[in-house]
């Protein structure tokens, strides 16, 4: 786009969930944004949508204004140098159900602020995309970048089991754990089949994975290796572990092939706090006096349920 004198430095985000995804989802807002919210976040942070399950997508704020009409003046300053684009009204918004606009009224909003950019319009594979949402009652208008679902292709790996994270909670944790992970080093050191660490991995965040249970290790790099990700994996022990870490993601072993008994528990959680100096840590089971135990402070928590009826439900608990 041609239009050197705009400066994009707010952005908005739109979401979506489920009912049984609002506490994962708002614990994984406070963490990259400071602010919760159940459908648009305004933020000056640059977030790639598709590293998050609950973002649909990323408004670059361009223009605001009161009314449509000034939305309409302001995009006649843009000159698009022989690229075509399209104007979509973003239908998840904060307005009141009786200020809803109609599908109508949508396309009418669209064509009026389209006419006024120069360039050539194009509505099936646009050059850019541009957005214009209704918020807090003001009128947002800039480029619009649509959340690819990168999670849904992992979902159907070679190696699996029942009771593995789901891929939607595995990349939240991530974001939980490592809101901003550049620089950071991470290591998932009960990673199973490694769901975390193929979440991880594919939004370009560089962690290290161990289990002690050999075929969990061997599944865990069959995984990775089939959507073409790389990552160290080895087999060790927890107590075992010599490195130290800025951040450990511990999904604590419940199930009947990786059980673990209360001073089994405990001495996972000692040492997460041993080679880490923040820890997610994701239970079935009330840790809370093991985790104070252990020297941990709790700064947030949440809880991820499986399903609207939430007959399975993980805690997940921010530990530093």
């Amino acid at each position: 786009m041609e239009n050197q004198s705009i400066e994009i430095n707010e952005y908005l985000y739109v979401y979506t969930m489920g009912l049984e995804e609002r506490s994962l989802c708002r614990l994984e807002q406070r963490m990259l944004f400071g602010q919760e919210t159940d459908n648009l976040i305004k933020s000056t942070r640059m977030v790639e949508p598709s590293r998050s399950p609950f973002i649909k997508g990323r408004l670059s704020i361009l223009y605001y204004g009161d009314s449509i009409e000034e939305i309409v003046k302001q995009v006649s300053q843009i000159e698009l140098d022989n690229k075509t684009f399209k104007v979509v009204y973003i239908k998840i918004n904060d307005l009141p159900s009786n200020q809803k606009i109609e599908f109508g009224d949508q396309r009418a909003i669209e064509k009026e602020v389209g006419w006024n950019i120069i360039g050539e319009a194009e509505m099936r594979n646009p050059d850019v995309l541009f957005g214009i949402i209704p918020f807090q009652g003001r009128w947002y208008f800039g480029s619009y970048l649509d959340s690819e679902s990168v999670w849904l292709h992992h979902a159907k790996k070679p190696q699996e089991y029942s009771t593995a994270l789901s891929t939607r909670l595995a990349r939240a944790v991530v974001n939980i754990a490592a809101p901003d992970p550049a620089g950071v080093s991470i290591i998932d050191p009960c990673c199973g089949i490694g769901t975390v660490l193929v979440e991880a991995l594919s939004m370009g965040v560089a962690i290290n994975g161990a289990d002690r249970n050999p075929l969990a290790v061997k599944g865990a790099r069959e995984n990775i290796a089939h959507f073409n990700y790389h990552g160290e994996v080895v087999v060790q022990d927890i107590a075992e572990q010599e490195g130290h870490y800025d951040i450990a993601i511990v999904d604590m072993p419940y199930n009947l092939y990786s059980s673990a008994t209360v001073e089994e528990q405990y001495t996972i959680i000692k040492h997460a706090r041993r080679i880490a100096d923040r820890v997610v840590i994701l239970t079935i089971e009330d840790m809370d006096e093991m985790i104070l135990k252990a020297g941990f402070t709790i700064v947030d928590r949440c809880v991820a349920n499986k399903g609207l009826k939430a007959l399975f439900s993980r805690q997940v608990i921010v530990c530093e």
